[in-house]
């Protein structure tokens, strides 16, 4: 099985971001108490507990001191078997990675760091509303490295206006001078819910040029292919197949617990969803009630999942698959929408599965939408 923790806190907020956070640290430490708390009331969520990628996101999971991290890491050990080859992930921004703070997550168990440093370029940190500064995000990659994490990851936005493509060409040169293993790259969003979405409905910025972006887009993957990055998933690159073994699991539809406010859990035919609220779940699990909603997931539910996120992958949609999903009717009611793709150049097949072409990656969203079932 797969294990999430939302850590549903940050330092300040950056201007792009709508996942649920709080800048109130205040009942951190009863909030991850909670969350312990979570765990070994769904314990019994899923009837497999063995655990093979547990994984730290938010919000902002480096901002857990070590009493914090030793307290879900413990309940975890207590509650589940964790697989002695299991990736263990933690978010990170570096302004948290000094030398003590990652020496505490490598002894804890940490075996995977995701680190948000989205840009080397300083007025682009600024314009995001980061705190790091581009040299404390290379210093923090080459601390945990000779620290001993070697299977760090690094987030990168693209889009991100500007002039010509150089600032990108470079942000994505210092990530190859830092021999990372994984890169995810991320097209800049203005979600609504966020300063940038603010800004745009008052007309302050203007809305992201989407010939820019793909523009971007290209570069990008070019040049991660040319320096050793196969693209598994379409915002996903790694080196010598360090796949993201936990975001893979979401991708291949695979069961999975979530904990924490906000956090998702799957269990193959439903979905619950916890509130996004840390008083209002706070005060639930000390109640010993767990604050979710439930989604019984139908057919077309299963099926239309299965293809907005397999078709982002290396792997793509097995049509066998499709077909026992959708209860026999995909291949009868998308004949002529797979010949029309095909013909278009955005879909390949061979005898057993769909995939997109390079092209066909740019309108991923759009391909997957049009192969829905109702």
């Amino acid at each position: 099985m797969h294990l999430y923790l939302h850590i549903p806190f940050c330092r300040q907020a950056c201007h792009y971001c709508d996942f649920h956070f709080s800048t109130n640290t205040s009942n951190k430490r009863a909030v991850v108490e909670a969350i312990a708390s979570e765990i070994i009331l769904r314990k019994d969520y899923l009837p497999e507990k063995a655990i093979e990628t547990i994984y730290f996101g938010g919000g902002t999971p480096s901002m857990l001191d070590e009493a914090e991290l030793g307290l879900l890491l413990e309940t975890i050990h207590k509650h589940f078997s964790v697989h002695k080859d299991a990736e263990i992930t933690l978010e990170a921004n570096p302004d948290d990675l000094n030398a003590d703070k990652l020496r505490q997550f490598y002894a804890a168990g940490i075996n995977r760091l995701s680190i948000g440093i989205q840009s080397f370029h300083e007025p682009h940190l600024k314009f995001l509303n980061r705190i790091h500064s581009a040299s404390e995000a290379a210093e923090c990659v080459r601390t945990a490295q000779d620290i001993g994490i070697q299977n760090i990851s690094i987030d990168l936005i693209y889009a991100i206006p500007a002039e010509n493509h150089t600032i990108l060409r470079e942000d994505m040169q210092k990530a190859f001078d830092l021999n990372i293993s994984h890169i995810s790259a991320y097209c800049l969003t203005i979600e609504p819910q966020t300063a940038f979405g603010s800004w745009l409905k008052k007309k302050k910025i203007q809305p992201i040029d989407e010939e820019f972006a793909a523009r971007q887009f290209e570069i990008l993957v070019k040049s991660l292919a040319e320096n050793g990055y196969e693209q598994y998933e379409i915002s996903n690159f790694a080196r010598n197949g360090q796949y993201s073994r936990h975001n893979s699991s979401y991708w291949k539809q695979r069961p999975y617990l979530g904990v924490g406010p906000s956090a998702h859990s799957y269990n193959g035919g439903s979905r619950e969803y916890n509130v996004s609220n840390n008083a209002q779940y706070l005060k639930a699990i000390q109640g010993n009630v767990i604050p979710a909603t439930l989604e019984q997931l139908s057919v077309a539910d299963q099926t239309n999942e299965y293809l907005l996120t397999g078709l982002r992958t290396k792997w793509g949609v097995n049509r066998e698959k499709l077909e026992l999903l959708s209860g026999g009717t995909f291949g009868m009611v998308h004949a002529e929408d797979l010949k029309r793709m095909s013909a278009s150049g955005w879909i390949w097949e061979d005898t057993q599965s769909l995939y997109l072409t390079e092209s066909g990656k740019l309108f991923a969203d759009r391909i997957a939408s049009d192969l829905f079932i109702d």
